[in-house]
């Protein structure tokens, strides 16, 4: 595994890993209960260099391939950032995070793991194509603070004014490389320009082609980048 910075001129120092749970989480008691009640041991190379730097509000690419533990890398940070906002989550009007994925498979992946590690009772909504429209719609309108979704379906709610994209602080481009395979450009473009600017966002990707270099370097400020 490899760790570089791609901020332009002066380097930061690469956060050291961490190689315990508890290293990573010691702060969070929370979240570590709800880690032993999972039962994984240990973090996986991904998320002992991942957590550090997310944590530190960094923004992360991750060039891994599926099965490396990149949900958690993301996600965990990601309950610690919504938690951690200073303006609380019912003044927020509208979710604080949303995770980008390429099909429903992933979609549905993601939420699953957010269900198993729910953490102070943020709410999590799982939005693709193919699905009742209207019930979407109307979960949304009761409340989250997580979207994960399909840039196709997502953009379509946008354009209607269904869905408030403009508060969210935290943005995952999940398998990036696939999103671009599949003609998502254009979603995506319309979909960040309701985004805030002043976001964290990370990038997962199995792969790291020019076209996904050029889509990091157009959402991600001075970001890291670590290779597995």
């Amino acid at each position: 595994m490899t760790c570089d910075d791609l901020k332009s001129g002066e380097k930061r120092l690469i956060p050291k890993p961490t190689c315990r749970f508890k290293d990573a989480f010691q702060q969070y008691p929370d979240l570590l209960k709800s880690i032993i009640r999972v039962g994984i041991l240990k973090p996986t190379p991904i998320q002992s260099q991942a957590w550090p730097i997310i944590l530190q509000g960094i923004d992360l690419i991750v060039v891994a391939q599926t099965g490396t533990g990149k949900t958690l890398s993301y996600l965990m940070p990601g309950f610690i950032h919504l938690d951690s906002q200073p303006i609380s989550r019912e003044q927020r009007n509208g979710p604080g995070m949303l995770v980008l994925t390429p099909t429903r498979e992933l979609a549905l992946h993601v939420e699953a793991e957010c269900s198993k590690y729910s953490y102070k009772g943020l709410k999590s909504i799982c939005i693709y194509g193919g699905r009742n429209r209207n019930g979407q719609i109307e979960d949304i309108s009761k409340g989250v603070d997580i979207i994960i979704a399909t840039p196709g379906r997502l953009n379509d709610l946008q354009m209607n004014n269904s869905v408030n994209l403009r508060s969210i602080t935290y943005l995952v481009i999940d398998e990036a490389d696939k999103m671009l395979d599949m003609e998502f450009e254009p979603q995506i473009r319309k979909i960040l320009l309701d985004v805030r600017p002043d976001r964290q966002t990370v990038m997962t990707s199995a792969t790291w082609p020019d076209t996904v270099r050029q889509l990091a370097l157009s959402y991600l400020k001075d970001p890291m980048i670590v290779y597995v």
